[in-house]
């Protein structure tokens, strides 16, 4: 049996739409076995994901030249894409609790994409990825050598045939000119105290306001810090009990989940962007 294909798309809504898409994978003699539409009603768009079935021996990507005449005449931006999951290489600093929670749903089939390689500005976490087999890259940064590294940065994710850049608690800010490089192909996970606690020690200021939620965020880079579309958040209720320790282990079990889940959504292109907000298919 072929393998399964998805095509994601959006446009100006109006009638019609769904049965152009419909009847033109109809002609191609796919199967549609998944399909989830969201009509955005303030925007005037619609956004869908398709998955269907390809005739044995299919060739993807006439079906996608092809299907150019319908987006032409609905002004879609479409994509279609195999099932296989995303390549995916991974940015880190210090704290390994994200990497190792990918590392772990990698290797149990439950990522939706597949760990290629392991950057980091610090050598702490080179035992944790070459454990997992993976390479790690050391690419040191300091402000008279960020442009160079930024540089030898997106080499590697080309190196690598990398799809999507995972920021999994990585501790620096990437350029205006990296962000837009890896538009809608990067990952950033943070705590969700932010912009409410800024600066250091993010969770003893949460303890000493008394906070009742700790959460996350993920979302993909932009250039304005913290602030691109997001993909996905956990909020987790605490009580008084919880000081700064218990916090910080609480926020990362948080961290860990929002950036999972990001990921293999994103892998399995069930997100698309929707301005400066994204459209989250279940």
């Amino acid at each position: 049996m072929a393998e399964p294909i998805t095509l994601t798309l959006s446009c100006p809504n109006r009638t019609g739409i769904v049965r152009a898409v419909s009847s033109y994978l109809f002609e191609q003699g796919c199967d549609i076995g998944e399909h989830r539409q969201f009509d955005d009603p303030v925007r005037d768009r619609l956004f869908m994901r398709t998955q269907v079935t390809p005739p044995e021996g299919a060739d993807l990507y006439r079906i996608d030249a092809e299907f150019a005449e319908v987006a032409a005449e609905f002004q879609m931006t479409y994509e279609f894409s195999a099932a296989r999951g995303a390549r995916i290489l991974v940015m880190v600093s210090k704290l390994g609790h994200c990497l190792n929670d990918l590392i772990y749903r990698w290797r149990a089939g439950s990522l939706g994409g597949e760990l290629v390689a392991v950057v980091s500005n610090h050598e702490d976490l080179r035992p944790m990825a070459e454990q997992a087999g993976l390479p790690f890259l050391h690419v040191p940064v300091t402000p008279e050598t960020k442009e160079a590294a930024e540089a030898r940065l997106l080499r590697l994710v080309d190196d690598h045939e990398a799809e999507l850049v995972v920021l999994a608690r990585y501790m620096q800010i990437l350029s205006d000119a990296t962000s837009k490089a890896l538009h809608g192909r990067a990952i950033n996970i943070h705590h969700s105290f932010l912009p409410g606690f800024k600066g250091a020690k993010p969770y003893h200021q949460a303890y000493d306001r008394g906070v009742k939620l700790v959460g996350a965020t993920a979302h993909y880079v932009t250039s304005d810090l913290d602030e691109g579309p997001i993909i996905e958040q956990e909020v987790i209720r605490i009580d008084h009990t919880y000081d700064p320790r218990a916090l910080q282990t609480v926020g990362r079990d948080a961290e860990a989940l929002a950036l999972s889940r990001a990921v293999r959504w994103h892998c399995e292109r069930r997100v698309l962007l929707n301005g400066h907000s994204t459209v989250v298919f279940p």
